[in-house]
């Protein structure tokens, strides 16, 4: 991470680590600054930690390590997120003002009515989790033309809460250069990792360029590999979610390059939403078999081998919803729909999973979705048979898979997600419907299907 700073020169290095724990990144920039791999004359550190104990380990890491001409160290103790709000908003006794930035922020949710999300708020910046809440507020503190890098984990870069932070972001910084790692398990096997994690270097105020993309396998770095990619791929012109998708090889996916597969939900006359029954929200209501006053409650456990298994008395979930003016609204009526699973597991072979809803398998009955399930619909109603067939076997196709792992590094794929896709045309998925309708094909055959599209 510290050495992803340029050697751009500086009349004084001022470097903040906003959670700096024992000082390992900390340490790393001395070294360079040391090395004059960072160009100044003079390096003033300032250290944030709040635990005491990591602290005092801290100050005797700085006592014993940290001494050199033209080096100063701070160690503060105070809450970094409160300390930062306060400065910004004019009432710290000390305005922090940075060159440089390095941190390995917290992950942790940030509740709605808490201290510190009312300190962001008052800072102007919205975010959900602590890690964005951080990097938001260095973002804020770093001047113009200071460099800041981080390791993050990589969720920030789509869906609907996370926004309000990349506008942050893409606003005021620009991305220089962004590290993948190709295996969660193998870089952070001893912190139980559940998303891929990404190393970030930031200018502040700088120009949008080409960004450095490196991968390697694991945190050791010893298959480390560069691409450049336009910003324009990073961040695609009229993308109102103002997703960040990173590449994960150079060059551009079969659904990229196909100038068939161009048209979004809208123009093909589909929507998509999230399952609208959370179950643990309306206990009283499910039910372990199907009994009069009830419709079927479709789990992702109902499908195996793109088929469906209704009821499932084998499995601890409910399969059927008594319907009464609290989940009413809930139900969707009986048809064909496309559904996709919202989560994999980690190093699952496939991301996206989709099936085809055949009103049969439930006996014709109104249906409902639980939240696991995305669920491709039109006005809440079914889909014509052969264009949910036809866009659940483009969904299974493998170059869509690898076309979404390429831009999603977690294990959520979300209703904003497969928004922000494109599709074959309505008429192309219909007759791709219509070739699956009468076959089970093998992965291969799909695939070679799929490729005729483009």
């Amino acid at each position: 991470m510290a050495s992803l700073f340029t050697k751009k020169a500086f009349e004084s290095c001022r470097l903040v680590d906003p959670g700096a724990g024992l000082g390992a990144l900390t340490g790393a920039f001395i070294e360079r600054w040391k090395a004059r791999q960072i160009v100044s004359n003079t390096l003033h550190v300032t250290a944030f930690e709040i635990d005491d104990r990591l602290r005092n380990r801290l100050s005797a890491t700085a006592a014993e390590r940290w001494q050199h001409e033209g080096l100063t160290v701070q160690l503060v103790g105070g809450d970094f997120i409160e300390e930062a709000s306060l400065s910004l908003l004019g009432f710290g006794k000390d305005r922090l003002a940075f060159t440089h930035a390095i941190l390995n922020p917290p992950y942790k949710k940030i509740s709605t009515n808490s201290a510190h999300r009312q300190y962001l708020r008052k800072a102007g910046i919205e975010t959900v989790n602590m890690y964005s809440g951080f990097l938001g507020l260095v973002i804020r503190i770093v001047e113009s033309g200071g460099e800041i890098v981080a390791i993050i984990p990589r969720s920030f870069c789509n869906g609907p809460y996370y926004k309000p932070f990349r506008e942050i972001l893409l606003a005021e910084t620009a991305i220089r250069h962004i590290h993948l790692f190709h295996s969660r398990d193998s870089a952070f096997k001893d912190d139980a990792v559940l998303q891929e994690n990404v190393i970030l270097l930031l200018e502040k105020r700088g120009d949008k360029g080409n960004v450095t993309i490196s991968t390697s396998t694991d945190d050791t770095f010893s298959d480390i590999d560069f691409y450049q990619a336009p910003f324009s791929t990073i961040v695609q012109d009229g993308d109102v979610g103002l997703f960040i998708r990173i590449p994960t090889s150079p060059g551009q996916s079969e659904v990229e390059l196909s100038s068939a597969i161009s048209y979004s939900l809208a123009d093909i006359g589909i929507q998509v939403s999230t399952g609208p029954v959370v179950d643990f929200r309306v206990r009283q209501h499910l039910r372990a078999v199907p009994e009069t006053g009830s419709v079927p409650l479709i789990y992702p456990i109902h499908f195996a081998n793109q088929q469906a298994v209704w009821p499932r008395v084998d499995q601890k979930k409910p399969n059927a919803l008594i319907v009464d003016s609290e989940t009413e609204r809930s139900i969707f009526p009986s048809g064909f729909y496309t559904v996709v699973r919202r989560f994999s597991s980690k190093e699952e072979n496939r991301r996206i999973v989709a099936h085809t809803i055949l009103p049969q398998d439930f006996g014709f009955a109104p249906l409902g979705f639980e939240n696991h399930l995305n669920v491709f619909h039109f006005g809440k109603r079914g889909l014509d048979e052969h264009l949910a067939r036809g866009l659940t076997a483009f969904l299974n196709s493998t170059a869509v898979d690898e076309h979404f792992r390429r831009f999603n590094g977690h294990t959520q794929v979300n209703a904003t997600d497969l928004r922000s896709m494109k599709y074959p045309s309505r008429e192309r998925l219909i007759h791709l419907g219509q070739w699956s309708q009468h076959r089970s094909p093998t992965q291969a055959e799909l695939d070679d299907e799929v490729r005729k599209i483009a």
